[in-house]
């Protein structure tokens, strides 16, 4: 603070950095909790920050906003992790409902602050991506980050098993992209220009049918049935974090036949 004219002042406050250090002094004092059903559905749907830890190391920070909420996001984090086995029991977080928001970067400035102590691996390392898309798996590119280290498996029994009987090869397909804890994406019709129609699968698929064993599921024990079903030109094939089914013959560097 200074005075310039007698009975006036100017003060000066650096709100953003006292507002960080404030939160990195609440964050690093809380315990954390299990990341599982039973807290994260306890925890309100609010804006605010969060962290992961992996092993009880920080290894994610994210933030919310008041439409995806806190618990809405650690429950979408839960279910990626879910078919991870080396990560099953080994992630935890911290959560903080931040009342008011400011026009500064919080996620962010925390990334930097905790990056500069060897943390947060996850961030930029692929976590929390969507769907690689066609161009990385037909270029062979090479798995990194997240998926590299932490590969799903296709061995570990559904949570949302098919009901036993006889079921379409599309809706088979269809319950399990809508289940499953990792991108599952199958070949749909094209138009005149070559671009997948979203939503309109082959018609192989739609005439196909499989019958559902009564045993626990998994994907690879359902991806073998469907490939029989639909016939030898039809491929599955699994990668370190999604699976595809295309009518193709097609050698993965990185992928490998279901």
């Amino acid at each position: 603070m200074k005075r310039d004219l007698e009975g006036f002042a100017a003060f000066e406050f650096d709100l953003p950095k006292a507002l960080r250090a404030a939160l990195i002094q609440l964050l690093d004092g809380m315990n954390t909790g299990m990341l599982d059903k039973n807290l994260t559905h306890a925890i309100p749907d609010e804006q605010g920050i969060y962290q992961l830890f992996y092993d009880g190391v920080l290894a994610y920070i994210g933030k919310t906003d008041a439409e995806s909420g806190l618990r809405t996001r650690l429950s979408r984090h839960m279910h990626k992790l879910m078919h991870r086995p080396n990560l099953l029991g080994k992630v935890a977080f911290k959560a903080v409902h931040i009342l008011v928001f400011t026009a500064m970067d919080l996620e962010t400035q925390l990334i930097k602050h905790y990056r500069e102590h060897g943390e947060v691996a996850w961030n930029g390392s692929g976590f929390g991506s969507n769907d690689p898309g066609r161009r990385r798996e037909t270029t062979n590119m090479k798995p990194d980050g997240f998926d590299a280290s932490h590969p799903i498996s296709i061995d570990l029994p559904l949570e949302q098993p098919l009901a036993s009987g006889t079921i379409l090869v599309v809706d088979a397909l269809n319950h399990l992209k809508t289940s499953l804890p990792y991108t599952l994406r199958y070949e749909t019709l094209r138009d005149k220009k070559g671009n997948a129609q979203r939503g309109k699968a082959h018609a192989d698929l739609l005439v196909a049918s499989i019958t559902a064993p009564s045993t626990p599921q998994t994907t690879r024990v359902l991806m073998q049935l469907i490939v029989d079903a639909v016939g030898p030109s039809w491929q599955a094939t699994v990668f370190p974090s999604h699976v595809i089914l295309y009518k193709e013959q097609f050698e993965y560097k990185f992928g490998a036949r279901i």
